[in-house]
């Protein structure tokens, strides 16, 4: 569906079912969910209730879901046992699994060891 920037305005919701408006220009009042976090909120539990929609030449439109920002909640604060399990799964991101050490960086997935270990292991032997 190509759609101009004109199209992408329906604040009544009769085109695409919810009210819809240009990147970038919502109204006051309505959120993303990476703007409610920046905010320290979350949608919590309310549905969708609006999108922005930005058009594409040769694909189909971005689209952003908005929330309203007077029904979010809080964001629920971090346990000490999620943190302690947070820890844990980053720790083990950074563990070499040949030579078991704590390396200070993410392994890269598509080495799946440390550098060290993957240099050593692409030296043929002889």
């Amino acid at each position: 569906m190509r759609l101009s920037l004109a199209d992408c305005f329906d604040p009544t919701g009769e085109r695409f079912g919810i009210p819809t408006y240009p990147w970038k220009l919502a109204p006051d009042g309505y959120a993303t969910r990476r703007q409610l976090r920046a905010r320290g909120l979350r949608p919590g539990g309310q549905g969708v209730a609006a999108q922005l929609l930005r058009p594409r030449r040769r694909r189909e439109p971005l689209t952003a879901y908005l929330y309203r920002t007077d029904q979010a909640k809080p964001v629920r604060p971090m346990t000490p046992a999620k943190r302690a399990a947070l820890a844990k799964a980053l720790a083990a991101r950074r563990t070499c699994p040949r030579c078991q050490h704590d390396r200070g960086y993410t392994i890269p997935t598509s080495l799946g060891l440390c550098v060290p270990c993957t240099d050593s292991s692409s030296i043929p032997a002889t």
